[in-house]
């Protein structure tokens, strides 16, 4: 049996400045480089081992990796282009502030973040939920059983969860927030929200 765990990657430079970043590629700040290891602490503290950690190709990511894999002793990360965060479009760079008034009413808004569905150039929730099949056949294919760690993003990461749960995409926007340095499990064992 393969357990899957979903990290996302700790505070980088946009996500302080509240900017939306998709595949803008700006290095963890402080604050991140402590969730990071925080996060990495936290694993080593609870005993898990991964036989492998894959990492989307963005810095914020790959960093966040590096310390998980750094601090428990484990084998660098490996860069897996899927785990790359989901394409901003035309939203990319500018200020989360703005989704509502650049958006509406084609969005959909929660407590901590307001998601945007549309936009030119982006890439949709479906179009994401889509690429996390892929990705989850592509490593379920290469790993059969034991524990592997992804790194990834907050939009991206959250549609892994839902195409691993066969969860409905606005559902799982709406059920829980994926913050900087979270950490999730799924396993064919477990139910979604454990």
């Amino acid at each position: 049996m393969l357990k899957i765990y979903l990290a996302r990657h700790g505070q980088n430079e946009d996500n302080a400045n509240g900017i939306l970043n998709g595949h803008r590629d700006l290095p963890l700040t402080q604050i991140g480089l402590t969730q990071a290891t925080e996060v990495a602490n936290k694993i080593k503290d609870a005993g898990l081992t991964f036989d492998a950690i894959l990492s989307s190709p963005l810095d914020r990511a790959f960093k966040t990796a590096d310390i998980i894999a750094t601090v428990n002793n484990l084998p660098k990360p490996k860069v897996m282009d899927e785990l790359i965060e989901r394409d901003f479009g035309s939203m990319t760079g500018l200020e989360q502030s703005r989704i509502e008034a650049l958006c509406s009413p084609d969005i959909i808004k929660t407590d901590t973040i307001t998601y945007f569905l549309s936009p030119v150039g982006a890439e949709t929730f479906p179009d994401l939920l889509n690429r996390a099949e892929l990705l989850l056949e592509k490593i379920t294919q290469q790993y059969k059983d034991g524990s592997i760690l992804l790194v990834t993003h907050g939009d991206f990461g959250k549609m892994i969860y839902a195409q691993y749960y066969k969860l409905d995409w606005k559902d799982v926007l709406t059920l829980f927030h994926f913050g900087n340095s979270e950490l999730l499990l799924l396993s064919p064992d477990s139910t979604a929200g454990e």
